[in-house]
């Protein structure tokens, strides 16, 4: 920057993007001193290196508040993560998977994990089944993002939202309930007696 660039000419950039062109360093240093600005060399290993006259403290400040704003969007990524046992139970299967589906309509990732344990080892198929089984029950909710694979004694899965947040509970229909036990489709309301209408009494 400035009087650290050591080179006798440089390619111009101009405060707004506009092309200078091939300059001497010192007619690039006066000219950035003519308009209170930095000579910042931008890409060092062109022939002539390429510099920018720009406000290098405004740029360090914009980038940070820049790279400050990336890491709060990467941490609104939750992934949550739900344990299953191979031959869990059907009350049990029911009640985890309805935490996966607020998990995904709350617009969170789901890392699944089975656990094996014992002579349950030799028995892969049965996470794989039970995996399998929860993908096509969240189909309308979730897509796989790392397919179903072993890791140690456990095999993961992990699935993602298919829709942005909120954008799930608004769309309704979801194919595999919430855990509970699933609501009965809510019976047509009776269709409403007509309503007579009096006969008008005729004028005297």
């Amino acid at each position: 920057m400035n009087d650290q660039i050591r080179t006798k000419e440089v390619r111009l950039v101009g405060p707004a993007g506009e092309q200078v062109g091939i300059v001497s360093i010192d007619k690039a240093l006066q000219l950035a001193a003519d308009v209170d600005l930095d000579l910042v060399e931008v890409a060092p290993t062109a022939r002539p290196p390429v510099c920018k006259l720009m406000d290098y403290g405004k740029y360090k400040y914009e980038s940070a508040q820049k790279a400050r704003a990336s890491r709060r969007n990467q941490q609104q990524t939750v992934i949550k993560e739900m344990k299953l046992r191979p031959k869990i139970d059907k009350h049990d299967y029911e009640t985890k998977k309805g935490h996966i589906v607020r998990f995904l309509t709350a617009g969170d990732k789901v890392k699944i994990t089975i656990m094996f344990r014992g002579r349950e080892q030799s028995r892969p198929e049965l996470g794989r089944r039970l995996l399998d089984k929860l993908a096509e029950e969240l189909a309308d909710l979730a897509i796989i993002e790392s397919a179903a694979k072993q890791d140690g004694r456990n095999m993961i899965m992990v699935v993602a939202p298919i829709r942005p947040k909120g954008e799930i509970a608004k769309g309704g229909g979801r194919k595999g309930g919430r855990g509970e036990a699933e609501q009965a489709e809510p019976a047509e309301a009776p269709a409403e007696a007509p309503t007579e209408t009096p006969a008008e009494t005729p004028e005297a």
